[in-house]
Formats: C-alpha cells, sequence, structure tokens
C-alpha cells in the first residue's frame, strides 16, 4: 500500500524576472520541472553542492520568493494544493520553517518570546531550550547577543515548539558542534517517526545517511535521482544517475574522486539533461527533454540509466 504524502511538488518551475542593462527585462529559469514527494513517517534529504537552488525549493514550498519570482506547477500539502491563504492557517502549528539564515530571527524582541510564538508555552520554550542546551538566561536575550550556533539553536526550537505534521529544514546543523548536529537530526527523527513528514535539506550527507530515508540528488535546479538511503551508502554501483555516482565518489571516505567540470549557471543551460555536458555516456538522446522516471525503487532523470 502506498504511503500518503503529506508534501507533493510537481513539475515545479521557479523563474526570475529582471533588467539586463537599463531597458531590457529578461527572464531566468532557477529551478526546472522539479518533482518531490514526502511521506508521513519519513524524512527525505535533498543534497547536491552549493548554488543548485536547494534553498529556493524551501522557500517556494513556504510562499516566500520575492516579487519579482514567477512560479509554475503544483505544490500540495496533505493533497490539498498550497495558497498564500491556506499556508498562512498551516503555518507555525502544522507546517513549520527553519529557514538557513538566523537572520530571519526578528532583531527587537527576545529569543524567549519568538520561540513561544502565538501557539507555544512558556514551560515548553523552556523544555526545548534545555534540550538544546542553551542556557536559562538565553531567553531574555536579544539575537544579536547570541553566538551563531545559539541563534541555530533558537530557530531549531521554534520550528518544533508544537508538533509539526511537516517541517521544512533548511541547512539546519551549521555552525553546531557534530553531537548537537547529530542530536537535532535524531530529534527531526522522532517528530518523522511521531508521523510527520521531514523535508530536510542539506550539506553534511554524512548525518543525513544517519537519519533519512530517502536521498534526492539536486544538480543545476533539478533533482536528478531520488532513492532510499541504502543505495547511497552501498555506493556508486547501487545509484542510477552518472552525477550521483560521481557526487557519492567524490566524498572523503571515497577517496575524493572528483569529476571534471563544473555545475551550469542558469543563464547558460545545455539542452536537454542538464549534466550532459559533464557525462562520459552523453549521446544525442541525451539532448531531448528528459522526464522524471522510476527505476529500481527510486526515481531518475536519466535514459542510460539502468
Amino acid at each position: 500500500m502506498k504511503e500518503k504524502s503529506i508534501l507533493t511538488v510537481d513539475d515545479l518551475v521557479v523563474s526570475f524576472h529582471m533588467y539586463k542593462g537599463l531597458f531590457r527585462k529578461e527572464r531566468l529559469e532557477v529551478v526546472h520541472s522539479l518533482s518531490l514527494d514526502v511521506n508521513r513517517g519519513e524524512i527525505v534529504a535533498v543534497v547536491g553542492s552549493s548554488g543548485s537552488g536547494k534553498s529556493l525549493l524551501a522557500h517556494a514550498i513556504m510562499g516566500l520568493l520575492p516579487d519579482n519570482a514567477a512560479v509554475s506547477g503544483r505544490i500540495c500539502y496533505d493533497g490539498k494544493e498550497l495558497t498564500q491563504k491556506t499556508r498562512k492557517a498551516l503555518l507555525g502549528k502544522k507546517m513549520t520553517f527553519i529557514p538557513q539564515s538566523v537572520d530571519y530571527l526578528d532583531p527587537v524582541m527576545k529569543v524567549g518570546k519568538q520561540v513561544i510564538g502565538v501557539y507555544s508555552t512558556k514551560e515548553r520554550q523552556e523544555e526545548l531550550f534545555e534540550k538544546y542546551k542553551l542556557p536559562k538566561e538565553t531567553e531574555e536575550m536579544y539575537p544579536f547577543q547570541l553566538s551563531g550556533g545559539m541563534a541555530r539553536r533558537v530557530l531549531v526550537s521554534s520550528a518544533v515548539t508544537e508538533m509539526p505534521q511537516l517541517l521544512i529544514a533548511d541547512e539546519p546543523t551549521p555552525g553546531l558542534g557534530i553531537e548537537m548536529a547529530m542530536d537535532t537530526l535524531k530529534h527531526f527523527r522522532e517528530i518523522a517517526d511521531q508521523g510527520a513528514g521531514v523535508l530536510l535539506i542539506t550539506h553534511d550527507i554524512d548525518l543525513a545517511f544517519s537519519v533519512a530515508d530517502r536521498i534526492a540528488v539536486f544538480y543545476a535546479g533539478t533533482i536528478l535521482e531520488s532513492a532510499p538511503t541504502e543505495d547511497f551508502l552501498a555506493g556508486a554501483k547501487k545509484l542510477r544517475h552518472p552525477y550521483s555516482k560521481a557526487f557519492i565518489s567524490a566524498l572523503p571516505q571515497n577517496e575524493f574522486q572528483a569529476m571534471e567540470g563544473v555545475q551550469p549557471h542558469a543563464a547558460c543551460l545545455p539542452k536537454g539533461c542538464l549534466f550532459a555536458d559533464r557525462c562520459p555516456n552523453v549521446t544525442q538522446e541525451c539532448l531531448e527533454e528528459i522526464p522524471m522516471r522510476s527505476l529500481r525503487g527510486g526515481k531518475v532523470r536519466c535514459v542510460h540509466a539502468t
């Protein structure tokens, strides 16, 4: 029986309208035909190199893109399409967000009050500060008085005061020591095990391996492969897309087997497969539109994957 998705992203396209020079307006597409789902009770980790657009996915889901952004495709929460009106009813209670930047903290409000917010209590705030090893006096501080790691822990605390049904975490561990980072992800695992869905966007792939059910590989604005975590742990031979194989092979435990070339800029993408200009297996078929397809218990965007 198929698990019910708490989050479904279907054919998401994000572009920005901007001026080049004084009078020439152009459209730059930065997220391309992206599809992803997160089921209840699971953690899906989105990994990939910097600048690939992972945070834009989170911001599109949360409705936080700037005014010059254009969005198409469907984003659904529990089977119903998300709109600004439905997001407002869900945010802070059923749907929570841990942003990448600590600048999301209100600079003129004490952090204890920020964590309590609208729905929580002083007792819950104190419980979370103890869990995340924040001293009692932290609640009376303003964000500028916090270290980077403390501010990160406050952000995490504010997102988990209630039991969310969907948690979007965008790089939640930078600035945390390895023990605290691991404890934070274990807490996300507990939240998922209680029936929530967690979308974890992270550079800490080894930490993601320890808690995630599935890994989605992001490249140049889209997902090239999504597969169970055990496939990634098994190494390149179990994966489907050439970029996923190269990504895993470049990890320290795999002797930094780097691939030549760089990720293409959004303004000059290759035709067809976005990895085509770096792929050793490229053929004419790769220069056509390539949909995501199911393969060996995962999904891949590659005509040659077997």
